[in-house]
This record gives structure tokens, C-alpha cells and sequence, in this order.
């Protein structure tokens, strides 16, 4: 059974990305991720850069928090200094994102293509206990792929 470290590799590379977020309904936000392991590929570095004044751009970092355990961490800084710690996982094909923080809570479902040279998924926000609605919807299409 691969470990979940294993299992983002699939995410590595470079990647055209298309967002878009229920405050600016009829506006498609185009940017680029580059995805990459830090050397000993014990760790994997996100770069997002988003072509809109109102979408961050970020950095995070994914990996494991304690020797030897294969549940996932992200930590995430964006331009605006936001930081943010999430609870990941990755397996085969799919990547799941979530932090429950009291009174702003988010998580995400994304799923890859058969082919792996798509991924996307929309983060849901709850906030102050009011139920989930969506959140930002995001798409990875893999730059020359």
C-alpha cells in the first residue's frame, strides 16, 4: 500500500489553473501552480499565483508532522498574511482538505483525471456554524499537458 506521501506525486509539475468564487459570479480567475518536493521528498512545496487583485497569491507546504505517521499537514501563507493549518490526505486520486476551526471552517474534495493531466474540486466554507455552502471552485489543467 503506497503511503500518502507517495500518493502527490501525481500532483507534481507544473499546472494552468481556472478559479472562480461565488463574490465575483461571473468572473473566471486564471493563474499557474508549480508543485515540487523539497529536496528528500519529505515535504511538497505548492506555489499559487492568481491573475486577479482580489485572489491571493500562496505558498504551502505539505508533509508529515511527526516522524513516521502518514497523516498530512498543510500549512498555508498567502500574500494577503493569512496562515492557516489544514489536515490533508492523498490517495489514489483523490486529495482532501479540511481544517475546524470554530466559527470558519473549510474543507476540500479534489479528484484527478483518468489521464492525471486534470485536477479540481471546490473548497466549502461553514462559518459560525450556518452549514456548508461553496466556497472557491478550482481547476488544474497540467501546463503543456
Amino acid at each position: 500500500m503506497a503511503s500518502q506521501l507517495e500518493h502527490l506525486n501525481a500532483w507534481v509539475g507544473e499546472w494552468e489553473t481556472e478559479a472562480t468564487h461565488p463574490m465575483l459570479p461571473d468572473t473566471v480567475v486564471p493563474g499557474r501552480i508549480s508543485v515540487e518536493w523539497l529536496e528528500g521528498e519529505k515535504f511538497l512545496l505548492h506555489r499559487a499565483r492568481n491573475d486577479h487583485p482580489d485572489f491571493p497569491d500562496s505558498i504551502s507546504v505539505i508533509g508529515a508532522t511527526e516522524e513516521g505517521a502518514d497523516s498530512l499537514t498543510m500549512h498555508y501563507f498567502d500574500s494577503r498574511g493569512v496562515f492557516r493549518v489544514y489536515r490533508f490526505s492523498a490517495e489514489d486520486g483523490e486529495l482532501k482538505i479540511w481544517r475546524d476551526q470554530p466559527g470558519f471552517r473549510q474543507r476540500f474534495s479534489g479528484r484527478f483525471s483518468d489521464d492525471g493531466n486534470t485536477f479540481g474540486g471546490t473548497f466549502e466554507l461553514n462559518e459560525d456554524e450556518a452549514g456548508w455552502n461553496d466556497d472557491l471552485k478550482m481547476t488544474y489543467r497540467r501546463a503543456g499537458g
